[in-house]
């Protein structure tokens, strides 16, 4: 069985595991790190701004789990694409605050950047079927 196939099914729960880590997310850049910015070294309005984002895919995900019914493809496309747009956005403020990131920010980020890779690799394979 397909490692998507095991993870999910039906296939649709993938945007409650998309609408989960967003919470995710937002709760750690939003609350977390917000209040402990020395420690990680990106601006605070920057992590509030990708915690603001991150609301919006949570908000986003979590609709289409609870209310889509049929055609759901297109939506699980769409975040998919979204996360995408994310962690190239992510990696862009890497670079831009290099100089100013700690190493505990640094990891935080690669791991997110990394976990959401590989969301996008699953969210992809079940709308291509693999």
């Amino acid at each position: 069985m397909k490692l998507a196939d095991q993870l999910l099914s039906p296939p649709k729960k993938i945007f409650l595991i998309d609408a989960l880590g967003a919470f995710l997310t937002a709760s750690i850049l939003g609350i977390v790190f917000t209040n402990f910015q020395e420690y990680i070294g990106i601006p605070t309005d920057i992590l509030i701004s990708l915690a603001l984002i991150a609301v919006v895919f949570f908000i986003y995900s979590m609709s289409c789990f609870l209310f889509m019914k049929m055609k759901w493809k297109p939506y699980l496309k769409a975040i998919a694409i979204a996360n995408l747009l994310y962690c190239i956005l992510t990696v862009a403020l890497i670079l831009t605050f290099f100089h100013q990131l700690t190493l505990l920010g640094l990891f935080y980020f690669i791991g997110e950047i990394i976990v959401v890779l590989f969301l996008i690799y699953i969210e992809l394979s079940i709308v291509n079927g693999k």
